[in-house]
């Protein structure tokens, strides 16, 4: 067995050794703390005397707990010198190559080779002898495979002495550690399956993610805030399965407006069922809103999914049943805002009377808070788990996803909202010409049910009333350090004006749609229905990296809430009031673009979509919209939870006390 120590640097001589090296046993043995010098070991071939130098006897590998020194002679760190006088050339070769076993194996007793002298039973003892030399050469041939001793680690300043003793159930290796790497605490005892490498993922995976997102150097641009006490909450409370007890009757809905608004109106119609022990219709979807959508229930969502998630909640069946499909359902049109109260007691005795009625508006017809968490929970199931888009959809939205990363780049779905509807809605016309601004007009008055006619354009954008322009959310996104390489998913209908998007695109080229980022082909099915191409846009932008939303629409508290749910994915509130004065001043000139955007920066640190608890306003409307943020209720804080549990017990235990 070749040697993978340094020889003695003092002599150069055979010499008798003055410490030894244990052999390997069944036993685990210890490293002595301190660094062993690797310079100090020299093992010669099993067939010569091993040259053992001097070691530091603090730092020599010890065998003690092995051996419980039993034997003076082979426990006291040295080699016997009983043999020391004795000439092997008074004796046969056999019995030479004997003695030379016996200074390589000093644990023998002396006896055993003293007695070779006397001519007692010579034969037989020659005979032993040659059984001995046979069980130790197969001893030395297996053993010659399984230990090392090494002195150099590529990469390192210090000197390292590592051996390894590999035995039958590979469970032991021992390591030293560098003298340069003192001050780190010394490990003995390692797994030889446990690779540096592995050592290293190990490590890692007990850090905190939002360092090791730091770790990989994600620019905070593009990094979540942190959520990491919050979780979802939307288990169904065992009190509140249904038990197939009879229902009071049968409910027909009637979802109105666009799809977003379609989308949380169904949610609460299913917590109304639930309220009322009604049994509810497959909704009806608007076909009269401003896209004239002829889109039905099962063309835009899974309507046997919906049903199955729901089926422990609420029963919901397809069609009337016959005996009532021809029964002219009693017409209603609930009040918004609506508290559970409202509906066991002013609808729960009409539908039990006329067994069939049908809501004709769902938009905001339940109330923010004051419901129970039962109801509340069962809002996010309807919302995030009930209402999945038809497999054509998903299919389609999850493709335009993966082309947008096609090169591993984060993208930001921009709802822009500068759409002809929203800005006639409005009464917004900046930066448009005064022929579409006459046109956004005459579309305000053509709308009967859109009460303001008369809007003064420049004072509703003061008051952050009017969605951002092209330009304003080209210089938003700047000023946030988004660079023009960012790839940019609009999430709107087509954007009004003749150029509109002009500066936009100047600013930043990397700019899809779904009209751009699919091909003719895939869009087809679609094309001639606005509800599920605004499905596609919903899937991107829950999808995103970034959501940045320019105006409190339908869409934007859908998505938001959604993003809120699924671990607040970063979302940026943009304050349209402070931002377009802003805008004002660098176009005038009072204001540099690096103090533009420090401002913008620091005006927008808290509007990133970190967790925060809905706002309760002085009245339903003013307040924040449940589906917009959907914590309490839907989310919970870890760290409260386990405080109010804390108190709960407190307060039991006094109480049994």
């Amino acid at each position: 067995m070749s040697s993978g120590g340094l020889n003695n640097s003092t002599s150069s001589t055979p010499t008798t050794a003055s410490a030894a090296i244990a052999l390997p046993t069944t036993t685990r043995r210890r490293v002595a703390d301190g660094v062993m010098d690797a310079s100090a070991v020299t093992l010669a071939s099993p067939t010569n005397i091993i040259n053992v130098g001097k070691i530091n006897p603090d730092a020599a590998v010890s065998s003690a707990d092995e051996d419980e020194e039993s034997d003076p002679t082979c426990c006291n760190g040295s080699i016997s010198g009983a043999g020391s006088h004795l000439h092997s050339n008074h004796y046969s070769p056999v019995i030479k190559y004997l003695l030379l076993r016996r200074r390589v194996f000093f644990c023998v007793p002396e006896a055993w080779l003293l007695s070779v002298r006397s001519g007692r039973n010579l034969g037989r003892k020659i005979f032993g002898a040659l059984m001995l030399m046979a069980v130790v050469s197969v001893f030395f041939a297996f053993l010659g495979g399984h230990v090392e001793v090494g002195d150099r680690v590529n990469g390192t300043e210090g000197r390292l002495l590592i051996l390894k003793t590999l035995q039958d159930d590979g469970t032991v290796a021992q390591h030293a550690v560098t003298e340069n790497q003192a001050a780190r605490p010394k490990r003995v005892f390692e797994r030889m399956s446990l690779s540096e490498s592995e050592t290293e993922l190990e490590s890692e995976s007990s850090l905190p993610k939002r360092l090791l997102d730091e770790q990989n150097t994600i620019p905070e641009i593009w990094m979540k805030p942190n959520s990491d006490d919050f979780n979802k909450c939307i288990a169904r409370p065992r009190n509140r399965i249904r038990t197939g007890s009879k229902t009071n009757g049968y409910l027909l809905v009637h979802a109105n407006g666009g799809l977003n608004q379609m989308r949380t109106g169904i949610c609460d119609m299913v917590a109304v069922a639930k309220i009322m022990n009604a049994t509810l219709v497959l909704p009806y979807l608007d076909h009269e809103s401003f896209w004239t959508d002829p889109s039905g229930f099962k063309d835009i969502f899974d309507w046997r999914h919906f049903i199955d998630v729901l089926t422990d909640d609420i029963e919901i069946i397809e069609y009337l049943p016959t005996r009532y499909a021809a029964q002219k359902p009693l017409l209603k049109a609930p009040i918004s805002w609506s508290k559970a109260s409202y509906y066991r007691k002013e609808m729960i005795p009409l539908l039990k009377k006329h067994k069939v009625v049908k809501f004709t508006h769902t938009d905001s017809r339940l109330a923010n808070n004051g419901l129970a968490s039962s109801i509340q929970r069962l809002r996010c199931r309807a919302n995030y788990v009930g209402l999945r888009y038809t497999k054509e959809i998903e299919d389609l939205g999850k493709v335009l996803v993966n082309r947008l990363r096609n090169n591993g780049n984060p993208y930001i779905a921009l709802h822009l909202r500068y759409e002809k509807d929203m800005l006639a809605f409005t009464g917004c016309s900046h930066n448009l010409t005064a022929k579409e601004d006459e046109e956004l007009r005459d579309m305000r008055y053509s709308v009967k049910h859109w009460k303001e006619k008369e809007i003064d354009s420049e004072e509703r954008r003061l008051q952050g009333g009017c969605p951002f322009s092209p330009r304003e959310a080209a210089l938003f996104l700047k000023a946030m350090g988004y660079p023009s390489t960012t790839t940019i998913y609009i999430v709107a209908g087509e954007i009004y004006g003749s150029n509109s998007m002009a500066a936009f695109r100047s600013e930043y080229p990397n700019v899809f749609s779904h009209n751009t980022l699919a091909t003719e082909e895939e869009l087809r099915p679609f094309k001639p229905y606005q509800n599920r191409l605004a499905a596609l846009d919903y899937i991107v932008a829950l999808e995103s990296d970034v959501f940045v939303y320019t105006y409190d629409g339908n869409m934007a508290k859908a998505v938001q809430g959604h993003r809120r749910y699924e671990g607040f994915r970063k979302t940026i509130n943009p304050d349209r009031q402070n931002f377009v004065k802003l805008v004002d001043l660098l176009d005038k000139g009072d204001l540099s673009w690096e103090e533009f955007s420090s401002a913008v920066t620091t005006l927008h640190s808290d509007r990133l979509g970190a967790p925060y608890v809905r706002q309760i306003g002085e009245s339903p409307r003013l307040e924040e919209n449940f589906y917009a943020n959907p914590f309490p209720g839907c989310i919970c804080n870890n760290s409260q939870e386990h405080i109010a549990r804390l108190k709960s017990d407190e307060r039991r235990s006094i109480g049994v006390s």
